[in-house]
């Protein structure tokens, strides 16, 4: 089932006792959660948070069972799911959890794999999608189309207490592209700059908006030429900026995702728009591909691969060291650094 606003809506006004949110990007389940906590807040029920990716069986059967001090249901937010760790048993005690609950309603999300566009639930998590179904509400969150984003926009910066001048919305997707949490912060910074009034075009570029991805990409642009020690300078000025250090990560993946990919179109001699269409890159996909062709071009495939695996260990570290986050990316670009060989300025 796809995301409705209109549903969502209906069964807030039930006792609907499972909201379960997935999608392929972690902006979408996260806003509709967000939206479920704050209508079902309104009664300031008691909430418990479990953390994924698994929160054991113990914790869920803990919180379902436990009655409010106050009396009324439990708020349960299990954010971040990944039902494919967990063991069939576990899941499906999961799913029996989930059934019998009188005293919590859950609000779940997960994000899931897509190929070529579409989303590509796994075996357990196709399980607990059919589950959630047949108890409360779940569903798909497809990515907003342009239109839609401009709505959001307009959304979002009337929350703040502003609005767009005509055509400033459209320039500031055409700098931040489908990235939700850059242009939600990108509109709250523009909201306070233009005194909670109307956003200009002005002042979109006088704050010198521009993706995150597109500021990754120089950093791999920059490391792929040898210049290791400006990407670390772009590092820092991201960084600066209060970017998170796990989505810049995720784009430093995504970047070199594209230029594996691109390096496996160069050597089977297929065209960038085949490659493309197989991926389900949609928009300015020509300039981005271009760009990655070149940087594919100064790699084999040993090295690539092992870049990549530089950036998963990153990922990992990120989520689980005691180590300063900036300290990590240093040292991850550094060892993407030594991929390209040769002397680094």
């Amino acid at each position: 089932m796809l995301y409705s606003e209109a549903e969502l809506k209906k069964r807030l006004k039930t006792d609907c006792p499972v909201f379960y949110f997935y999608a392929g990007d972690e902006a979408l389940v996260r806003s509709a959660a967000a939206k479920v906590e704050k209508a079902l807040s309104r009664d300031d029920p008691e909430k418990t948070v479990l953390e994924g990716p698994t929160p054991t069986v113990e914790e869920i059967v803990l919180a379902a069972g436990t009655i409010s001090f106050f009396g009324g249901r439990r708020l349960v937010l299990m954010p971040m799911i990944r039902p494919s760790a967990y063991s069939d048993k576990d899941l499906q005690e999961l799913c029996d959890t989930l059934a019998d609950t009188e005293n919590a309603v859950f609000i779940m999300t997960s994000v899931m794999e897509e190929r070529y566009g579409k989303l590509r639930p796994g075996k357990r998590e196709q399980k607990l999608i059919t589950a959630c179904e047949k108890i409360g509400y779940s569903v798909q969150i497809a990515k907003p189309n342009r239109a839609a984003l401009q709505a959001m926009a307009r959304e979002w910066a009337g929350q703040s207490g502003a609005s767009f001048a005509p055509g400033a919305e459209a320039m500031l997707l055409d700098r931040c592209g489908e990235d939700q949490f850059l242009l939600h912060s990108e509109i709250e910074k523009l909201a306070a700059l233009a005194d909670y009034s109307t956003i200009t075009p002005a002042m979109i570029q006088q704050l010198g908006t521009v993706t995150l991805d597109a500021d990754t990409f120089d950093m791999v642009r920059l490391v792929s030429e040898g210049r290791t020690r400006q990407a670390l300078d772009k590092l820092g000025t991201l960084l600066e900026l209060q970017n998170d250090p796990i989505l810049i990560t995720g784009a430093l993946i995504s970047n070199y995702l594209d230029v594996y990919r691109a390096f496996l179109a160069r050597k089977s001699r297929r065209p960038l728009a085949e490659l493309a269409k197989d991926f389900g890159y949609t928009g300015k996909w020509n300039y981005r591909l271009n760009n990655a062709d070149q940087a594919a071009a100064r790699y084999d495939r040993r090295r690539i691969e092992r870049s990549l695996q530089v950036l998963q260990q990153l990922d990992l570290d990120l989520k689980g060291s005691r180590l300063p986050a900036d300290l990590l990316l240093q040292k991850a670009l550094c060892e993407l650094g030594l991929q390209i060989g040769g002397r680094h300025r």
